[in-house]
């Protein structure tokens, strides 16, 4: 199994008060915020990283900040935009990176086939789909029009020039309705459900031998769905990748050997994913339904 970034250290507390003290910019009335400085206010810890390793937290906690950071720092691709304010990147300066060292001594940096996967990627897929389909069934109509059109309309051959308008209407009487489109028209881009289909994104973009950032993977994924989808992510990392993953889906944070972060801790530390607050959420839940289930599996 692969680690390609080892550490990575956000600005300490240290830097961002001399940032909030000294900076002429973040002096200036004229911004509302300084995002992402004061976020964390230096309470995060270097982070070790290991094939799997998790950002878990609440909302507003700062876990796709993180995601967005790392992604900068290391120039990573990217699909979808994010919240990039006019202090991220002083924000990213600041902020350490360290790779896995190579047999030669030289740092290894991330292949160049690494990505940052955003939810927001998955659903720009999917309108991305439904807009080509909705381009296909116009033209479909427009086609429909056009074979009534050439079949119903009156021809008469006068002279050669005529022979084009001939030769149309004897296409048209030639096919059926469906037949004379299907011929003009591409088919539909296949559609399945918003999981199915998001699914399928990852199983296609995640390749091997890479470095992925992943954020909140579950959306729009069934819990059947987050079960094959953590099956999948760990089978990657037998292929030499390695994830690093914003998420609070207890399936998973249930990722075998996955290092977990726990952002909503001050100071953040790591935990075992039973001892998250969500996943006990889950369990003291479920745990009061059991009479239910042992009930209804009589």
């Amino acid at each position: 199994m692969q680690v390609y970034l080892e550490y990575f250290s956000l600005p300490s507390e240290d830097a961002e008060f001399s940032f909030f003290t000294y900076n002429p910019k973040a002096q200036m009335t004229c911004y509302t915020t300084r995002y992402p400085f004061g976020l964390f206010k230096g309470h995060i810890p270097p982070l070790s990283f290991s094939p799997v390793t998790i950002l878990y937290g609440g909302n507003g906690s700062g876990k796709t900040t993180i995601l967005n950071v790392i992604a900068e720092k290391l120039k990573l691709r990217r699909n979808a935009p994010f919240n990039r304010s006019a202090f991220f990147d002083t924000f990213v300066e600041k902020c350490t990176a360290a790779f896995a060292a190579e047999e030669q001594g030289a740092a290894a940096a991330p292949p160049p086939e690494s990505r940052f996967i955003a939810s927001d990627d998955v659903f720009q897929m999917l309108l991305q789909r439904r807009r080509e389909n909705e381009k296909t069934d116009s033209r479909r109509e427009l086609k429909l029009r056009e074979y009534w059109h050439r079949k119903n309309r009156t021809v008469r051959m006068n002279s050669l020039d005529d022979l084009p308008l001939f030769a149309d209407y004897c296409d048209a009487h030639r096919k059926t309705p469906s037949r004379f489109v299907a011929k003009r028209v591409e088919d539909n881009v296949k559609t399945r459900s918003n999981g199915e289909s998001a699914f399928q994104y990852f199983t296609e973009t995640i390749g091997t031998d890479s470095l992925y950032l992943l954020d909140e993977p579950e959306n729009s994924l069934a819990p059947a769905r987050q079960l094959e989808l953590v099956h999948f992510l760990e089978q990657s990392v037998l292929c030499d990748d390695q994830f690093i993953i914003a998420t609070h889906s207890p399936f998973l944070l249930s990722i075998r050997g996955a290092r977990i972060y726990d952002l909503d801790s001050d100071p953040v530390v790591s935990r075992e994913w039973q001892e998250l607050e969500n996943v006990r959420i889950y369990y003291d839940f479920f745990k009061s339904k059991a009479p239910l289930f042992e009930t209804s599996a009589q």
